[in-house]
């Protein structure tokens, strides 16, 4: 247990540590371990009484299962190591005797139980499945607020387009928008009778790209749900057969690929708003005041935040190669294959962050479009998530401090200011 506790980096927050420890005793309890009921309660102990192990966020490859983290968290039940309890660092044997625990004595197979499994790898995609979830509802909105925003036709979220390719995240994707945007409003109305024939990819394209998205997410929703409640420690106990069996379900790899997929996901949800935002900067196509703000030669308006955007958006794209395409042989070359799963969720989480910001500025963006359309109003609900915004951030009308109303708005988002408009889509 010591000799494996070699992780490095950061520790993990409380909440990623809470999570990979309800997760391991998930595992343990299915009865396949070969360990004491009484330590499984000793983890529940822990987690009850709010003591959480000090857990470098680097150090696995997904293969033979998580083993320095779930080394380090072993270690409190030993008396061993750092936990932190009630927002302090402690050394475990005090943080132990504060919440009034003891240390733990293991007995055989229950350190093998212990450290084994995958549950650090799961524990990190989760984080980033939740994440996703929400971008994935922000983005729905602001990519509607966009279209009434550059006046943007309604035809292509029709259902029929959409049943008639027969994708059913596409589907889905296009009823959300429609949810959204409802079958007409004042903006609408103002450009019915236009000549425009056709809207850029960006608009008329959504249905697509966030449907595939969305069926990327419930893919991955699928994969790690049975990964949160499956044995993945080794060798397992068939006690029924009186059987002990050596074999690989510690190896990460359905958690990895799950994890590379929702980066896609996450990187093209960012990639297409930010090719809304540049719509909206261009006078020729979103028929608005160069980079939406008045009096364009004195002031810049939203030009820099759409640069900011952009930065995002690339940097998802190198961040959303695929992990487990990697492998580096470990243990004298027994553990020749691994599946660099936690680097793959881990990796999640910046990625969420950049598109969360993406979107932060299109909401900006998109309700500066639609105040520009001076008299007109959205959707009840459209107009709702642009209440919500400006109840926080004031109108542009000349050149100010704009990374503030950046981070308020994301902010914003984070608390779920606009998951909540979306009805439930996984």
């Amino acid at each position: 247990m010591l000799s494996h506790a070699a992780g490095v980096g950061d520790p993990l927050d409380d909440a990623m540590v809470r999570l990979i420890m309800v997760l391991k005793i998930n595992s343990l309890a299915r009865g396949f371990s070969g360990i004491r009921l009484s330590v499984i309660e000793a983890l529940i102990a822990l987690v009850n009484a709010g003591v959480y192990p000090l857990i470098p966020a680097k150090g696995s490859v997904g293969a033979s299962g998580d083993l320095a983290p779930l080394a380090h968290l072993s270690l409190t039940l030993l008396g061993e190591g750092k936990a932190r309890w009630q927002g302090e660092w402690l050394p475990a044997q005090t943080a132990l005797k504060k919440a009034g625990l003891e240390p733990v004595a293991l007995a055989a197979k229950e350190g093998l139980a212990l450290l084994n499994g995958t549950q650090a790898s799961t524990a990190f995609a989760l984080r980033g499945l939740f994440e996703a979830q929400e971008l994935f509802a922000s983005a729905v909105v602001c990519g509607a607020l966009t279209t009434e925003a550059v006046l943007g036709s309604r035809r292509p979220f029709d259902a029929r387009i959409h049943a008639a390719r027969g994708q059913q995240g596409q589907i889905d994707a296009a009823r959300l928008f429609r949810h959204l945007l409802t079958d007409t409003s004042a903006i609408a109305e103002s450009h019915h009778h236009c000549h425009k024939v056709q809207d850029p990819y960006s608009l008329r394209c959504q249905p697509q790209v966030m449907g595939a998205c969305l069926t990327q997410l419930r893919q991955t929703k699928e994969v790690l749900l049975a990964e949160a409640n499956a044995v993945s420690d080794n060798p397992l106990v068939f006690a029924d057969a009186g059987e002990v069996i050596s074999g690989g379900n510690f190896h990460a790899e359905p958690v990895a690929m799950a994890a590379d997929n929702l980066a896609l996901a996450i990187a093209e949800i960012g990639a297409l708003s930010e090719r809304r935002i540049a719509l909206m900067m261009d006078k020729h196509m979103s028929q608005l005041p160069p980079f939406l703000v008045k009096n364009g030669g004195v002031n810049s308006g939203f030009m820099i935040a759409q640069v900011t955007a952009a930065a995002l958006a690339s940097e998802n794209k190198a961040l959303a190669h695929p992990h487990s395409v990697d492998s580096l042989p470990t243990s004298a070359n027994q553990e020749d294959h691994v599946s660099m799963a936690p680097a793959a969720g881990r990796r999640l989480w910046e990625m969420a962050a950049n598109t969360r910001g993406i979107i932060a500025v299109e909401w900006l963006a998109a309700c500066q479009g639609i105040d520009l359309r001076e008299g007109l109003t959205s959707s009840p609900l459209l107009e709702q998530a642009r209440q919500t915004l400006r109840q926080r951030v004031a109108h542009y009308t000349q050149d100010r401090f704009f990374a503030p109303d950046i981070e308020c708005a994301t902010a914003l988002l984070a608390q779920g200011a606009l998951q909540r408009l979306v009805p439930d889509f996984m």
